[in-house]
């Protein structure tokens, strides 16, 4: 290693004087910040601001809505425009919401902290971590974090925590010349380090850089309203021109009627509602998810999370909180248990190292012994023991029973390795006769007590895991940690199957054979990321739906690959920027809410989209039975908004927010599909006949289109009857307002003239209410028909 660090070049970077050290000059400084060697931290996987609107403004909906639009407008009828306002709402809605999910987690902070102290000059000074440069020596001790890829030039007893990268709990000792990843801990010791990796070259930049391209979820009801409308626009072309040539030259209507008659057929095809209404749905779920702290940053998230069959949750951070605790103590040599204590409490409080295992035994002894320290000797993860020498108390160690034992270890074995089968740490207190520990253990060490410590389990943990069992959700625990140690620690939180476990280094290394065995096991150990993303797309391949919680780098890749990630708002900032759902507060508990939210959404949507659908399906049918019959279109926009808002938008946004806990089935394009097939079909026949009873008789445009506009009003508002059963008081009194709503608009003379209606007969309004009551029967019958043949052919199928 070239030590350019130091004064002297030929000075060995192990066997440095520390008093050498000097770090960067100023001018070295600056000759890196000019070539650009400087720690600008990569821009957070997220789509830009101009991505944002790009995706919700310009797009073919809202292409196809504007010109429709100006056609309207053209033809000299404004008010027939009124549809394109969904154009705006609908995208202000999408781009809203993702701003609000960038402002949110830019408030995140990646690092623990924002300064790094260097060594410059020879002096140590403190730098922002985007002032780090190429070669800058750092001074590392315990607490800090680890803010660039470095290469450590000197060290007392240092240990890292790489958890975050790799996902292993246990500390790492590292000695000069070991590299050092940024977004790891140092958990003891002290040392200096030379920075080898700035900014986007960093480990951990490199890992999420895997990740970075934008990724929209895979959202069943997204992907089913998209086919529809790829379905529609594909024949809005044929039907458009069918329909504009007709209208034109054989309905005897002038080509400004025409033209809106046209228009009014093309925007009825398109369910805009349903798309608004989907989004509206969505966002007053991130409100509702917001008072538990979890950030929905893609709208479709809920949805995805409440159809998972899968959920890969990591140990440290998810089930547990990162943190451990004494369990027990037990006396097992000569020892009293008040000198234990004494020596215990003693030792915890003035070793320097404050590693999870000396935290743990911290909490239990709050107090000091105050006994005079003659001697002590920092826990070492290297040697697997600590030790302090004590006035009046002796020579006293702590550590891995089976380093402090040796030959006696056999005598404790089995009673260490059933602890260690529980998820339990062992440790061993003993008692050497030494008068010194600086030259290690020379002596037979006397058994004194077995420390158990234990992960402490989150306390929201198991009841979470209990609701994801009882819903079938299928648990798996992918972990870097030690598969016995992570299968003990599964099973005390409730995990099912958590017996099943296995170690990630022996499993197959293609897709295909990982594929063959991956149900078998819930339990993955000694995980590397990596492995993590391939674990995921086994699951993926099997037919699962997969989501998947994490907070370090190391789970970077996983996240993107899930159907739906979910990140802990403690964890780095690339896991929370590819996440489509974030845990601000690292809230396990808010899971279930998240479900329950998603599932109320789907099944209410479901319910409701046989609204939109059905209208869909009617105005394809009108616009081809028209282009057939060659007669005027018998409907205008207007009226159209008329009916879609009373009878399908207002009550369907109601309809959406209604309590729903059923689970979610998939096959949701099919099922509203056999309903709304039939509805539309019986509602185009009704309507049709009602306009050419009307036309043939000798009526004026205008009144026909009257009775129509009240054939296809009374018939939308049966299928809302019908969708809103069973009644609860709400729903009975928006039923009611809806139709009272409507009638104002259609009797009174305001109503009319807005919506271009015309006062009709006494026997034309029999004919409208005859065709409305004959409707209900005809559409159960239809309806029942259409699931009776579908039900039959997936039997047939199976």
């Amino acid at each position: 290693m070239e030590c350019n660090n130091l004064e002297s070049k030929d000075v060995d970077c192990n066997n440095y004087d520390k008093s050498k050290l000097i770090g960067l000059t100023d001018t070295e400084v600056q000759v890196r910040i000019k070539n650009g060697q400087v720690n600008t931290l990569p821009t957070a996987p997220s789509r830009t601001i101009w991505q944002m609107i790009r995706a919700n403004f310009f797009n073919i909906f809202n292409a196809l809505n504007i010109v429709l639009a100006g056609i309207v407008i053209i033809a000299g009828s404004p008010k027939n425009a009124i549809f394109a306002a969904v154009i705006l709402v609908n995208s202000i809605i999408g781009v809203g919401q993702e701003l609000n999910a960038k402002k949110t987690l830019e408030k995140l902070s990646v690092l623990s902290m924002a300064y790094a102290k260097v060594l410059r000059n020879g002096k140590e000074k403190e730098v922002s971590i985007e002032d780090l440069v190429i070669d800058d020596v750092v001074c590392l001790s315990s607490g800090d974090q680890v803010l660039a890829d470095c290469e450590l030039i000197q060290s007392d007893e240092l240990e890292v925590d790489e958890s975050m990268l790799t996902g292993e709990a246990d500390p790492v000792y590292k000695k000069s010349g070991d590299e050092i990843l940024s977004g790891s801990f140092i958990v003891a010791g002290e040392g200096y380090a030379k920075i080898t990796k700035v900014g986007g070259k960093t480990y951990s930049s490199k890992l999420a850089d895997e990740a970075r391209k934008f990724k929209i979820i895979n959202s069943e009801l997204q992907t089913s309203i998209s086919k529809i409308i790829k379905l529609l626009l594909a024949l809005i072309v044929p039907l458009g021109i069918i329909l504009t040539t007709t209208q034109i030259f054989f309905s005897k209507a002038g080509w400004r009627e025409a033209l809106i008659g046209v228009v009014s057929g093309i925007v009825g095809m398109i369910p805009e509602g349903l798309v608004l209404l989907t989004s509206a749905t969505f966002i007053v779920s991130v409100v509702r998810l917001a008072k538990y702290d979890a950030l929905v940053q893609q709208l479709s998230a809920t949805e995805v999370l409440a159809r998972v069959d899968v959920l890969c949750v990591d140990k440290t951070g998810t089930i547990t909180e990162g943190k451990l605790k004494l369990v027990d103590i037990k006396v097992i040599g000569k020892m009293k248990k008040e000198v234990v204590d004494e020596v215990l409490a003693a030792l915890v409080h003035n070793l320097p190292s404050k590693n999870p295992t000396q935290k743990a035994i911290l909490e239990y002894y709050d107090y000091d012994s105050n006994i005079e320290i003659l001697e002590k000797v920092p826990f070492s993860s290297r040697r697997k023991w600590g030790g302090i020498i004590l006035k009046g108390y002796g020579t006293w160690v702590l550590g891995a029973p089976e380093i402090l034992l040796g030959d006696k270890y056999d005598n404790f074995s089995e009673q260490v390795e059933q602890e260690a089968k529980k998820g339990r740490r062992v440790l061993l207190l003993g008692k050497v006769k030494q008068i010194s520990l600086k030259k290690g253990i020379l002596e037979p060490v006397e058994e004194a007590a077995i420390i158990l410590i234990e992960d402490v389990i989150k306390e929201e943990a198991p009841e979470v895991l209990k609701f994801f069992n009882k819903e079938g959700v299928n648990l798996k625990v992918i972990s870097g940690d030690n598969p016995v140690t992570v299968s003990a620690v599964a099973m005390r939180a409730g995990v099912e199957g958590a017996d099943r476990y296995v170690d990630a280094r022996t499993l197959p290394t293609k897709t295909e054979d990982l594929v063959e065995v991956i149900d078998d096991y819930s339990i993955f150990g000694r995980v590397t990321p990596h492995q993590k993303k391939d674990i995921i797309k086994s699951l993926q391949a099997k037919g699962h739906t997969v989501a998947m919680t994490g907070d370090g780098v190391n789970d970077v890749l996983a996240l993107k690959e899930a159907d739906c990630g979910i990140a802990m708002g403690n964890g780095s900032e690339a896991t929370k920027a590819v996440a489509q759902l974030v845990l601000l507060n690292s809230d396990f508990g808010a899971l279930p809410k998240v479900v329950a939210e998603g599932r109320k959404q789907i099944n209410n949507l479901e319910r409701v989209a046989e609204l939109f659908l059905s209208k869909t399906v009617f105005f394809v049918s009108l616009s081809l039975i028209m282009s057939i019959l060659l007669l005027p279109y018998p409907l205008l926009p207007i009226q159209t908004s008329l009916v879609g808002s009373c009878a399908i938008g207002i009550p369907s946004f109601f309809l959406a927010l209604e309590t729903s806990k059923g689970r979610v089935k998939k096959g949701f394009l099919k099922r509203i599909l056999t309903a709304s097939i039939p509805n539309g079909i019986i509602m185009v026949l009704f309507t049709v006949s009602a306009f050419v009873i009307t036309y043939l008789s000798g009526a004026r445009l205008e009144h026909c289109r009257s009775v129509a506009v009240l054939v296809f009003l009374g018939i939308s508002l049966v299928i809302l009857l019908r969708v809103a059963l069973p009644f609860t008081p709400f729903k009975l009194f928006l039923v009611l307002a809806m139709m009272i709503s409507a009638m104002i608009c259609y009797v009174t003379p305001i109503g009319q003239i807005v919506f271009s209606l015309t006062p009709i007969t006494s026997g034309q309004w029999m004919l409208a209410v005859g065709f409305t009551a004959l409707s209900w029967p005809m559409l159960a019958i239809s309806v029942g028909i259409a699931r009776r043949f579908i039900g039959k052919r997936k039997t047939q199928v199976i």
